[in-house]
């Protein structure tokens, strides 16, 4: 599945194209299995508004999710392995890193950043789903 030019990349850039959907409408629908493809955001179709579908992604031949900075600082060293998709073009992904919510008085466990990455689909071979939830200024 890594690298190899064949068209192996698709079913992570189709699960990737429904949740950036889901995020852009960010309603509710039917009950169903909850997995990453799941039609709607939230744990059911009466949630509070989520936006979010958080994803860590994992690179052929490793077993710890991807990690990127978590600011465009270039000696920022605090880094995170949670991450909102932003677009999905064949291939390639735009992502945009989340961080950890320090303010433990809040009901969402993440926020936004500014720090943004782009990735061959083809150098990932697993992505994995965390619990749907709202977060700020999306």
């Amino acid at each position: 599945m890594c690298n190899n030019g064949s068209d192996d990349s698709k079913c992570i850039a189709e699960v990737l194209t429904i949740i950036d959907i889901l995020q852009q409408n960010a309603e509710c629908g039917d009950a169903c299995l909850d997995t990453c493809d799941r039609g709607f955001l939230g744990c059911c179709v009466s949630s509070v508004n989520c936006n979010t579908r958080p994803i860590m992604l994992y690179t052929c031949g490793s077993n710890t999710p991807w990690e990127m900075p978590i600011s465009k600082d270039p000696l920022e060293t605090v880094t995170s392995n949670v991450f909102r998709v932003e677009k999905v073009d064949g291939g390639c992904a735009t992502f945009r890193v989340l961080a950890p919510n320090t303010d433990t008085t809040s009901l969402y466990p993440y926020i936004t950043t500014n720090s943004f990455f782009t990735m061959n689909l083809n150098c990932v071979c697993c992505l994995r789903c965390l619990q749907d939830t709202y977060v700020d200024t999306i």
